[in-house]
């Protein structure tokens, strides 16, 4: 039973969450955003655009293919007037070429087929002004594949459902894709960077439970049961109390490939 994008109910899921501080210090590092205009493809709730505008962007346009999705966006980020939103894809965002100096795709690539990688990366390198820079943040499979603990929680996850693993892996592309499918797309100064982005910090296993339960977030949890899903939820909490756990400081590992379009 995967994730409907299109559900009203589902609207605020990629949506009430905001960008961590070891988000923002790993973009700093790969990219100015000071006065850009930055476009975040496959936005969701808008949390990275916002992120975007936080950083100092000039103008920011979020682009997701879901009404409901763009609607949470909207919502979440009143008193953001830099920030624009517009349905889109990313084989067809609707922008003009050369139109931005900077395109995220966060959680976005897993989504699409492998087939279709170079051409989503040909669309980002139209709209992009020479010079500009494109930033993919996703999971290769050993990223997700990491053993859990008191930080990976997502390690739970395939430990416990090992039938996960086979639907993890194949919808996640290696490293190697895709850098060959952006080098295909005609981007240069190819870079990969590993890292550990904090999630969320919980006050106690409780509102780790309830966070879980609502499965906010995270894709992979639509395919379980309620049933699994409460007994996952009792198997993490089983382990952080072994481990005399009680405030939980989850963490995502993250490859990001960083991408430029060459200068004229």
């Amino acid at each position: 039973m995967a994730i409907n994008f299109h559900a009203e109910r589902n609207r605020f899921t990629y949506a009430r969450r905001h960008a961590d501080v070891s988000w923002t210090a790993m973009i700093e590092k790969l990219v100015d955003v000071r006065g850009k205009h930055a476009v975040d493809i496959g936005c969701g709730g808008g949390i990275y655009s916002r992120a975007f505008a936080n950083l100092g962007a000039a103008s920011v346009t979020g682009i997701d293919f879901s009404a409901e999705m763009l609607a949470g966006a909207r919502a979440q980020t009143a008193g953001y007037p830099q920030i624009t939103y517009q349905n889109g894809d990313a084989q067809v965002t609707g922008l003009a070429d050369a139109s931005c100096d900077l395109i995220l795709k966060r959680a976005l690539t897993h989504h699409i087929k492998a087939e279709e990688l170079t051409a989503t990366f040909a669309e980002a390198l139209r709209i992009l002004r020479p010079g500009g820079t494109l930033l993919i943040q996703n999971r290769t499979p050993e990223d997700c594949l990491m053993p859990g603990n008191e930080n990976h929680l997502r390690g739970y996850f395939f430990e416990l459902y090992p039938r996960l693993i086979e639907r993890e892996i194949k919808r996640r592309h290696s490293s190697e894709t895709m850098l060959s499918c952006l080098q295909a797309a005609g981007f240069t100064g190819l870079e990969v960077h590993e890292m550990w982005e904090t999630r969320k910090v919980y006050s106690d296993l409780e509102d780790l439970a309830a966070d879980l339960l609502t499965r906010t977030g995270r894709s992979i949890l639509h395919e379980l049961s309620d049933p699994e899903l409460q007994e996952l939820v009792a198997h993490i909490q089983e382990q952080m109390f072994k481990r005399g756990i009680q405030e939980v400081l989850e963490q995502d590992r993250w490859t990001i490939w960083k991408a430029v379009k060459a200068a004229d």
